[in-house]
């Protein structure tokens, strides 16, 4: 452990910690990313570890970036006042610099955010942290929509151990994509829907990592608490402090059966209705311990037909916006290269692609961009992302955006 003083000044209220905060001994005061609202607040952790510390063994490259913006604050001759009131959001000090030096998403840290958050919700300082979450979601939606549908699915057709919240950002920004492009709902309306997709499953986060890894069969009191999950969620963000009817009564029937045309129900039961469209396109992506992942195509598929295996208008809306190819899906062309979804293209059907495999399945070295609207470079099927031979990091995928 190699701890380093930190000024309490420096300290950001209401914005996550970019690091882990530890105090004079090493005992743990606080995790990254948590938010710390109050000066009291901050002032007891003070006391408790005698002073605030980082340690940059576990820490190292947040605090490297802390510690490069403020060289650079100094440099620049900024004055005392703004540099001890410099915001360490893990958006600005943690994310990746992307192509054109713009500021990656530190996705791992938000999965890692909305799992502490979603997992053990606090009436104290639920409102604003669930907030600071949603609006960095729907901020990343509304600017780089392909790069965010790119991120959360390729996140989460491999995830298990924090696949509720990946799961939920997912339908969150999915729901808001299609909401804002599709479906041309008033902003006020996509931000409430993206609060609900967000909250859906909070009653039973920690159950559904749970069974993402489980390998037996549910038990009875398990079925029980998933078919109940959708009431006990609504009845949970009331205690949070939740009072918006339209958020509380999405959550409450996002799991109802209901097809039928969207102008015939109520606006929440039209949100809920996306909801349902959405969780059923992201959970047959997802993997479990005891099943691989659904192909993309056959989760579409799901999500675009209802209960009495007709069009459904949601889920129409759905497979429309993101393609039948979406970003983060992996596809085989003509030319039998396979590459990775990128960004969708002018129709549903021609995506473009970035290679990753020649024809004989040797790696490219470098991906290599196609144009998939031409007859060589025709996407012909999806490819499951584990006979994918190729590990890339999401961040180089991201770059190539």
């Amino acid at each position: 452990m190699n701890l380093v003083s930190l000024n309490i000044e420096s300290i950001q209220l209401g914005h996550p910690l970019p690091f882990v905060l530890r105090g004079a001994d090493g005992v743990l005061l606080a995790q990254k990313g948590y938010v710390i609202r109050t000066r009291e607040e901050l002032a007891k952790m003070v006391g408790r570890g005698r002073q605030l510390c980082v340690d940059t063994d576990e820490s190292g490259d947040s605090h490297r970036a802390y510690l490069a913006q403020l060289q650079r604050m100094l440099i620049a001759d900024t004055n005392l006042g703004e540099i001890a009131a410099m915001k360490m959001t893990a958006a600005d000090d943690a994310g990746g610099r992307g192509r054109g030096g713009k500021t990656l998403p530190d996705w791992p840290e938000l999965q890692l955010r909305a799992t502490q958050l979603l997992r053990a919700p606090s009436p104290h300082d639920f409102g604003g942290r669930f907030q600071m979450l949603h609006d960095e979601l729907a901020r990343h939606c509304e600017q780089t929509p392909d790069a965010t549908l790119l991120a959360l699915i390729y996140l989460s057709v491999q995830e298990t151990r924090m696949y509720s919240a990946t799961h939920s950002m997912l339908v969150c920004c999915v729901c808001m994509v299609v909401a804002r492009e599709m479906l041309r709902w008033p902003e006020a309306r996509v931000q409430q829907l993206g609060h609900a997709a967000l909250s859906m499953n909070i009653a039973m986060t920690e159950l559904q990592d749970q069974l993402a890894q489980q390998t037996h069969p549910l038990t009875a009191v398990q079925i029980a608490a998933v078919e109940s999950h959708a009431e006990r969620s609504e009845a949970l963000l009331r205690t949070l402090g939740v009072a918006d009817p339209v958020w509380l009564e999405a959550v409450r029937c996002h799991h109802h059966r209901t097809p039928g045309p969207l102008a015939k129900k109520t606006e929440p039961q039209q949100m809920a209705r996306l909801l349902q469209r959405a969780d059923i396109f992201g959970a047959r992506m997802a993997p479990r311990a005891a099943r691989w992942p659904m192909p993309v195509t056959a989760a579409m598929q799901a999500s675009y037909y209802d209960e009495e295996h007709q069009v459904d208008e949601a889920g129409a809306a759905l497979v429309k916006t993101l393609g039948v190819y979406p970003p983060g899906a992996f596809v085989r062309l003509a030319s039998q290269e396979v590459g990775v979804v990128i960004r969708r293209g002018t129709t549903a059907t021609t995506p473009k692609v970035a290679v990753v495999t020649n024809r004989d399945g040797m790696p490219t070295g470098e991906p290599i961009p196609r144009d998939t609207g031409m007859p060589p470079w025709k996407v012909t099927g999806v490819v499951a992302f584990k006979d994918v031979r190729v590990k890339l990091s999401l961040d180089r995928l991201l770059n190539l955006g």
